[in-house]
């Protein structure tokens, strides 16, 4: 595996990081963190200090150390001794406790979220609650030498005790870092969510923390370099710790009230065209393509051709694991692959508020009905695409929704889905008597030839067998060219229309909207999974389709006109919107046309996407 071309890939995301609106609100501790300590003050002629305290110099005193420094003045002596006069290696360490601190939260919270099923802005929440305890150890000396105490131990031994606390502070600093996403910080959460954490996520992850350090690195020096020139750093430690701490904790708050977006809009996207080149390039796509390792287990998928015509030999079939529910077997029992020789499987990955698998899944019902009795076994695998697909509740009502009685996985760790080496909803795999992979099907369509293939393997099993006519389920998949799925989240947002802003902020309509393209009106709240509307909130879609559907949650009727593509209203409806986020057919014109669909949406309801047929 070739590391460098990922370790290029992460420096140039954490650079772009570095310098994005998102990274504001930790500068002004990264500055202070540079110029609470510099020169070695006792040497400077003419004063006379006290020891600083260890930990701030981020200002908390460890026991037995003042909790200020003194200055007095003394009579003017002899200029120093060479080498009397030190600069700080302060900057330097607050980097090395970022990167470190990002690097061990990022690859091994993205685990834990997943594994455990914790929600997705865990982190950010952790990044507060770190800026509040820092900005009170600041403020109150005695509580910041408690929370010294644990950390002494990580520190680096060679520093000095004055420098030791620019680590600690930078192991802080790190898990502020991981709220601030982008297509690489993406990839990396991706490949964590999938326990894939090898050497090429590691790379890219320390890379993409380097990359993000270096412009603090830079603000750090900056800050040393005034507080060596500047008197007033050397007279008034104690009331620049506590305006530093005062300042923590009103970034802490702020960022609890989403006010920091405020800030960002006043800096509206500076670095967007730059993120999405990086995301776009397919060089980066595939770098990026982390989960899909090769193990020894699942090398034979190499050999498969996706919707080959003719069976194949693709290897042994991967185990189904880290399933932690099952959802239509006695008891919640797992399915175990090797329990199945003797019998043709089905896997059949899908996700329920997938436009492609709501099309497909008919189909794999029909056959399973139509051929369990002749050693047919199918077992879907759902992998979430969105965070609300994680939830049983809502896995359970939309495999009742589309007439799913067959055993489903719950693989939220996407580990079934990393062993398969699979990319694609929907995507199935044909497993014959003897555990063979033997087709591989990603995507929509190729259903004559699956089932025909079906057929091959039921009869290679049993050649006695008396097969069912065939099953008559009508293919939808979409012919021809259509407007591409079209996300409205923070993380997948490509084909929007005029402004797009990360939090809260009010867009007016584009006079002009290109085709193929969604638009924001009125007062919307964006996030990593969706849009949630706030008052007058609007979404104007333009189209080539036959069938437009959105994945929409929350509870509201969504009113909805679609005009032709010279303004004619050609229908007119409403959406009752409520349960699970779900997806909900707008318009079905029966062959692709061009138009426009303009939807009101009340305030508290999430829009996630636009699919189409």
């Amino acid at each position: 595996m070739d590391l460098l071309p990922l370790a290029l890939i992460g420096l140039l995301g954490g650079l772009v990081t570095g310098v994005s609106p998102c990274i504001l609100p930790v500068l002004p501790v990264v500055l202070l963190a540079g110029a609470t300590t510099s020169t070695r003050l006792g040497a400077l002629p003419g004063l006379a200090v006290q020891p600083l305290p260890d930990f701030l110099r981020t200002g908390t005193p460890t026991a037995g150390s003042a909790s200020a420094p003194v200055v007095t003045l003394d009579p003017p002596t002899a200029p120093p001794a060479a080498g009397s006069r030190r600069r700080s290696a302060r900057p330097y360490l607050v980097v090395a406790g970022l990167v470190t601190s990002f690097t061990l939260v990022t690859l091994l919270g993205s685990v834990a979220l997943a594994v455990l099923g914790l929600p997705q802005d865990l982190l950010r929440w952790a990044g507060i609650v770190v800026l509040a305890v820092i900005g009170a150890g600041l403020l109150v000396p005695r509580f910041g030498e408690v929370l010294e105490r644990p950390f002494q131990r990580l520190t680096p031994r060679s520093a000095p005790g004055r420098e030791r606390g620019g680590f600690v502070l930078g192991l802080g600093l790190g898990a502020v870092y991981v709220p601030c996403a982008g297509p690489v910080l993406a990839a990396i959460t991706v490949a964590g969510a999938s326990g894939q954490v090898g050497p090429g996520t590691v790379v890219l992850t320390v890379s993409f923390a380097l990359g993000a350090a270096a412009p603090l690195l830079a603000v750090a020096l900056a800050g040393r370099r005034a507080s060596e020139r500047a008197r007033v750093f050397r007279t008034h430690l104690r009331a620049i710790r506590a305006v530093g701490g005062a300042l923590m904790l009103a970034l802490a708050l702020a960022l609890t009230f989403h006010l920091t977006d405020a800030i960002q809009r006043a800096l509206p996207g500076y670095t967007d065209g730059l993120q999405e080149r990086i995301a776009a390039d397919p060089r980066v796509q595939r770098e990026l393509d982390l989960g899909g390792l090769v193990t020894a287990e699942n090398e034979g998928l190499s050999r498969c051709t996706d919707g080959a015509e003719a069976l194949e030999d693709c290897g042994p079939a991967p185990a189904i694991r880290g399933i932690d529910t099952w959802l239509n077997t006695p008891d919640g029992a797992p399915v175990d692959l090797a329990d199945l020789r003797g019998q043709v499987v089905l896997l059949d990955f899908w996700a329920y508020s997938c436009i492609n698998c709501q099309r497909s899944v008919p189909h794999v019902v029909a056959w399973e009905k139509a051929y369990r009795d002749a050693g047919l076994v199918v077992v879907g695998v759902h992998t979430p695409e969105y965070a609300f697909e994680r939830e049983t509740r809502n896995v359970v009502d939309g495999a009742r929704r589309l007439g799913i009685g067959y055993p489903v996985a719950q693989d939220n760790s996407y580990a079934t889905w990393t062993a398969y080496r699979n990319r694609y909803w929907p995507a199935a795999y044909l497993v014959d008597a003897d555990g063979q992979v033997r087709h591989v099907a990603q995507g929509e369509g190729g259903y004559d030839t699956t089932e025909t293939l079906i057929r091959e393997l039921l009869t290679d099993a049993d050649p006695g067998v008396d097969l069912p006519p065939r099953t008559r389920v009508e293919d939808a998949t979409p012919q021809g060219d259509v407007t591409p799925e079209t996300f409205l989240s923070v993380s997948k947002h490509r084909n929007v229309a005029g402004e797009y802003e990360q939090g809260a902020h009010t867009y007016a309509l584009p006079g002009d909207q290109a085709p193929d393209t969604v638009a924001f009106g009125g007062t919307w709240t964006t996030d990593f999974q969706g849009a949630t509307a706030g008052a007058d909130a609007r979404l104007r879609l333009r189209y080539h389709a036959a069938v437009v559907q959105s994945v929409l949650g929350g509870t509201g009727t969504v009113g909805f006109v679609v005009r032709d593509d010279d303004g004619q209203v050609r229908e007119r409806g409403t959406l009752e919107v409520s349960g699970p986020p779900r997806s909900y057919a707008v318009t079905d014109d029966g062959q692709v046309v061009e138009g426009t669909v303009e939807l009101d949406v009340p305030p508290g309801v999430t829009a996630f996407s636009f699919t189409f047929g």
